[in-house]
């Protein structure tokens, strides 16, 4: 199973397999792929700092729901304030895969990697449950 890493972040490193890389200047990793290769891919540091900004902004709305809980708020503006962070997410992941059909699969398809094909119908099949 894939996971994406944003922020250079791989698994601990305990758990790292042996050809995971160091993440240091590198925008974008994907570990742990089917294949046991480490794929990795530098975005344009205005996609990465897009994606995280609206990382940012998602993780203090998780704050800020979980300080309305703490404070035993009203359920129907936690409610509320839960749906604004799924669209959120939802919106951070239209743009990942936008960025991610618009570099990475096309130059997989350009180096004749057809089963990136593949790859991204399981992936869009995940995001539609």
């Amino acid at each position: 199973m894939e996971e994406n890493r944003i922020d250079g972040i791989c698994p601990e490193e305990n758990d790292m397999p042996e050809n995971c890389c160091d993440m240091t200047g590198h925008a974008g990793c994907c570990c742990g792929n089917d294949t046991g290769k480490m794929k990795h891919r530098d975005h344009d540091s205005k996609e990465y700092r897009s994606l995280l900004t609206r990382l940012n902004r998602i993780e203090g709305q998780v704050r800020g729901v979980k300080g309305m809980v703490e404070d035993d708020r009203y359920c129907v503006d936690i409610l509320t304030q839960v749906g604004a962070i799924q669209a959120a997410l939802n919106a951070f992941n239209k743009e990942l895969l936008a960025q991610h059909i618009h570099s990475c699969v096309v130059e997989d398809i350009r180096d004749g990697k057809d089963e990136v094909v593949d790859e991204l119908v399981e992936v869009v099949k995940k995001l539609m449950k």
